[in-house]
């Protein structure tokens, strides 16, 4: 039985020996991926010197993801690669080096994609799905937002709506693709037994972290002191462990919640996989009750700050990125609500880089009226 979010988690968490720890980097093939595919570019890192000198660091800079290969956020790195990846496990090929697409596109349209989501993962694979001329079949927790499921709808996807959290959603979709040698699981959260797609989805988000080191050595910044990660079921910021924890850097690596949420934070606080009960809020790319197994280990060992953060602190992080020139959901915008909201155990001072990750655009996840 999942616990009250308020039960089991403090109002923060810290543990600075984590950026010691060490582990293997994500898949060197895959920033060549998506190098190869149509309109990619890396996203903006956007520098506020206004913010910096606010929050008391040396610089400031925001990961801008409201527009990625079309779509405004950043799933579709991890989307590519893992419906690729698994498209091509499934076919007994290897990724094609050269316009991957157009090489598998021929051979996709038997496939099913399935997926359960909490907005912009779906939407990601049912892009993947349009270009790939498969079909795509998308399970849809309560409290998406309307113009979330019309985006979906709109990439030639069938959305099914389920009247439960986040968590019955991934079982619905699992249950859906299971038995059918025509479907693809094509999961972001990893339970025991289904962890490779899970796996290759978040080597996917590697990308996003090779490009902003070629960002930081191109603005004379250096290596980032802080990481601020808005974390659901915590694959991108395993993918932060593994690249920042696989290298000579060693920032500190802090996740973000909502406080409706906080499955990440309580579980690094009780040191075990926790199940939070789940309520309702803005950041609804975030409201995951269980972290993903696969995930897990990476979080336990390489994370050493988290936090949670209201929907009114999201909501004034977004008004502020947005009068700085970026445009942020309540998810992407976390990443400075929390920075805010755990500066006293940061400590930041004016030798710090501070490397927000605004995950998604205004567009992704409109306020709800």
């Amino acid at each position: 039985m999942a616990a009250p979010a308020s039960a089991v988690r403090p109002s923060w968490f810290s543990r600075p020996a984590a950026r010691d720890w060490r582990c293997p980097p994500a898949s060197r093939d895959v920033a060549a991926f998506h190098a190869a595919l149509p309109g990619y570019a890396p996203t903006p890192l956007v520098e506020m010197p206004a913010l910096a000198a606010g929050l008391g660091a040396g610089r400031v800079f925001a990961k801008d993801e409201s527009s990625r290969l079309g779509l405004p956020a950043f799933k579709i790195l991890g989307a590519s690669w893992g419906v690729c990846r698994a498209l091509c496990d499934r076919l007994g090929v290897p990724v094609p080096a050269i316009d991957p697409i157009g090489v598998l596109r021929s051979r996709a349209g038997a496939f099913r994609l399935v997926t359960a989501t909490d907005g912009n993962h779906g939407r990601a694979v049912a892009a993947m799905a349009r270009m790939l001329g498969a079909a795509a079949e998308v399970f849809v927790p309560d409290g998406v937002h309307p113009a979330a499921l019309a985006a979906i709808e709109a990439e030639g996807a069938r959305v099914v709506r389920v009247a439960a959290p986040y968590d019955e959603a991934v079982r619905r979709a699992a249950e859906s693709a299971g038995g059918d040698a025509s479907a693809l699981l094509v999961q972001d959260t990893a339970w025991p037994g289904y962890e490779r797609v899970p796996q290759w989805i978040v080597e996917g988000y590697s990308t996003l972290f090779t490009e902003i080191d070629a960002q930081l050595r191109a603005a004379g910044a250096g290596a980032p002191g802080v990481v601020a990660v808005p974390v659901g079921v915590g694959s991108l910021a395993q993918a932060a462990v593994m690249h920042y924890r696989s290298g000579a850097a060693a920032p500190t690596l802090l996740t973000v919640e909502p406080d409706a949420a906080p499955c990440v934070l309580a579980s690094l606080a009780e040191d075990r996989l926790v199940t939070v009960a789940t309520g309702a809020t803005a950041m609804a790319g975030l409201n995951c009750a269980t972290p993903s197994s696969s995930a897990w280990p990476y979080l336990r060992a390489g994370v050493d700050a988290a936090v949670s953060v209201t929907d009114a602190g999201a909501a004034r992080a977004a008004r502020e990125l947005a009068g700085l020139g970026v445009s942020a959901g309540p998810c992407g915008a976390a990443a400075l609500a929390g920075v805010r909201a755990a500066l006293p155990g940061l400590g930041l001072g004016p030798a710090d880089t501070v490397v927000l990750l605004s995950t998604e655009g205004a567009a992704a996840n409109p306020p709800t009226a």
